[in-house]
């Protein structure tokens, strides 16, 4: 803060971006011994926005002079406020970080968001690109004047209503260090993690795919208890050899995205493991190929080289899918609140709940109500955004490992 003779000075520098802006700008603040009292510069395509917050106690109109004349010289365009407000930081005091997804973010959705903000009374004090690749990703850093529980809750529930009119994904997380000490994660499978079912490729062996299908979706939807749909569906699996185990484990197929999610947070040191209702045995290679440091999930009974349509053990249902969690952040020491979890059926509400952020991943509607925030786009890879990592660290680190990709 200026002291009590000294007169706060705003500068604005905007233009192209070019090596000096910087270091001529702050050689003629040392030449008037000022103060900086904040500096803030961000890049737009090429055209650089840079602001500085000083305090001089002399001859502030000399000042504003040579700065006008300095960046003049270069090709910058200068505004120079004597006397500015110096108790108005432009980046103190977010709340929230609110990440908008779309595939596109259009100008008309976009709109919709700042205007239910501004009809709020919540102010926008920052905004960055996280992501441009395979959904538009912004991340938008806020403030709610009256930071209550009740005002955290109108803010959700207004950016759910404007989502869902407007088409766009919208995630909110409170600002600090628990946003950005995350450390562990677990995917449900099934739907989740990989395409389809396990159970109706199991079987589809055994030429009963329809009607399992219809039971998991009853289950899903949280219309039928998921421990009396897995006995039902297992079942008719009785009889098959056990070969079609490795069978269907060779067919699996990844969701978009979900290698470079997994990759991405173990380069951040992220434990990664799976709880699922579905088979050990089908996705103990998915789990080996990916470097999973956990799976929780039913273990098929297997006499004499048969399926014999029943289940070893407990039943990974809605309940031990959140005991699963607690059990997998006990063993690396991680605290539920540094915990996420992602899934998309009525099995997985308990997990979601207890996890420190609960993203529901093309949910069901029991699902999505309860969950943190919801994604409607078929990349796990969003859920990286979710987090703050952005595209450009993905395919940096990427690159750094020797790994180019392209795009698909």
């Amino acid at each position: 803060m200026p002291g009590p003779t000294s007169t706060p000075v705003l500068i604005t520098v905007t233009g192209p971006d070019k090596p000096g802006v910087s270091s001529v700008l702050f050689a003629v603040l040392t030449r008037h011994g000022v103060d900086v009292l904040d500096v803030e510069q961000v890049v737009i395509r090429g055209q650089l926005v840079l602001g500085a917050l000083v305090g001089t106690s002399h001859d502030p109109e000399g000042l504003q002079e040579t700065i006008e004349q300095a960046m003049a010289s270069l090709g910058m365009h200068v505004d120079v406020e004597v006397g500015a407000d110096p108790l108005t930081p432009a980046r103190v005091g977010s709340t929230h970080a609110v990440v908008v997804l779309g595939r596109p973010v259009t100008a008309r959705s976009f709109t919709e968001v700042a205007r239910r903000l501004a009809a709020l009374g919540i102010n926008i004090d920052a905004i960055r690109r996280v992501a441009d690749y395979p959904v538009t990703g912004l991340e938008l850093h806020v403030s709610v004047p009256d930071d209550t529980p009740e005002a955290d809750a109108a803010l959700r529930n207004a950016l759910v209503d404007v989502a869902s009119r407007v088409g766009l994904d919208v995630a909110v997380e409170r600002e600090g260090l628990t946003r950005r000490s995350k450390r562990l994660i677990v995917f449900d499978v099934d739907s989740t993690l990989i395409q389809g079912e396990v159970i109706e490729m199991l079987a589809a062996k055994a030429g009963c795919e329809d009607e399992v299908r219809a039971v998991t979706e009853a289950a899903m939807a949280g219309e039928l208890d998921f421990a009396e749909s897995l006995h039902r569906r297992v079942a008719v699996l009785a009889g098959l050899p056990e070969s079609v185990i490795d069978e269907v484990s060779a067919d699996l197929e990844l969701t978009a995205g979900a290698r470079t999610t997994v990759r991405t947070l173990k380069r951040l040191g992220f434990r990664c493991g799976v709880v699922s209702g579905g088979f050990t045995q089908v996705i103990q290679r998915l789990v080996d190929e990916l470097g999973l440091d956990y799976c929780a999930a039913n273990t098929l009974e297997v006499v004499d080289g048969k399926l014999t349509g029943r289940v070893v053990g407990p039943v990974v249902d809605r309940a031990e899918k959140a005991a699963a969690l607690r059990r997998f952040a006990d063993m690396y020491e991680v605290s539920l609140a540094q915990t996420v979890a992602v899934g998309d059926g009525a099995n997985d509400i308990d997990m979601l709940s207890t996890a420190g952020l609960g993203v529901a991943f093309n949910a069901k509607p029991a699902l999505r109500e309860v969950a943190d925030t919801a994604l409607s786009h078929p990349y796990l890879d969003v859920v990286l955004f979710i987090l703050g990592v952005t595209r450009a660290e993905v395919e940096a680190a990427d690159a750094a490992d020797g790994m180019t990709a392209p795009r698909l």
